[in-house]
């Protein structure tokens, strides 16, 4: 039954805390044996760098964010509270996207450093949305109410959009298409993380218009703001997707 609030001794467990504890520790270990098995140019000591300003813009940036997702609020404890416990995904990979940028510049590292961390983020981030799920309305990633076949009762007796439910399977489709491509080595170096970012911010906007949101800025959600400003970060690689020159040739598989 959603929301899911399991009980040990009476004790109730925080069951989205232990998975997002569990999609960071689990991600991280995928990370470590991917960069194992593989052939990285970036030492040891920079990629320490790369990965402590990618923690630091990601925290700043799921703050931000969180805020930004509804910006109006009392100075009440409680308002103060909740305040300080926002926090979206999506502001944590374009904040830790520019936390990687600034520490590489910081360095003078200049080698592209996504790709070893694109399918530990797509498992990680699905691990946390199945604990999205679990909590129905009471993690704000519910969507509005539908007659839709796939309306969910998430805790409130409302058929709604499961939002969690679609974007499970969208990581799921993602994962074992990008895991395919990784695997192949067909396509330059960083490439791998920004499709990844194109298309799951791409897929986040559109989701967007399926949410209860309360703030607009001309129609927009801030989270769809924040996807538009990736799409512009990354438009030389969109408008340069079908060319096959972003492909390596005669390239095998491993």
């Amino acid at each position: 039954m959603i929301p899911f609030q399991p009980e040990i001794s009476g004790i109730p467990i925080n069951i989205h805390l232990i998975l997002e504890y569990a999609a960071f520790i689990i991600g991280f270990r995928y990370y470590v044996v991917l960069r194992r098995g593989s052939e990285d140019v970036i030492s040891g000591g920079n990629r320490l760098s790369i990965i402590l300003g990618a923690a630091i813009g990601a925290l700043l940036g799921s703050r931000i964010m969180g805020f930004l997702e509804n910006p109006v609020f009392d100075m009440s404890e409680t308002s103060l509270f909740i305040l300080m416990n926002l926090k979206t995904i999506m502001g944590g990979l374009f904040g830790g996207l520019l936390g990687v940028e600034v520490a590489k510049k910081i360095i003078g590292e200049t080698e592209s450093s996504g790709d070893l961390f694109t399918l530990p983020l797509i498992v990680g981030i699905f691990i946390g949305r199945i604990g999205c799920f679990l909590m129905g309305v009471n993690e704000f990633t519910y969507g509005k109410a539908t007659t839709f076949f796939t309306g969910m009762d998430l805790g409130d007796g409302i058929l709604r959009h499961p939002l969690a439910l679609y974007e499970l399977c969208f990581l799921a489709v993602l994962f074992f298409i990008f895991r395919r491509l990784y695997l192949k080595k067909t396509l330059r170096k960083g490439l791998l993380f920004q499709y990844f970012m194109i298309l799951y911010f791409g897929f986040r906007f559109f989701i967007e218009f399926l949410k209860p949101n309360v703030f607009f800025v001309l129609g927009l959600s801030s989270i769809q703001w924040l996807c538009v400003v990736c799409w512009v970060y990354y438009y030389k690689t969109i408008f340069k997707i079908p060319n096959p020159k972003h492909q390596i040739p005669n390239s095998k598989s491993i």
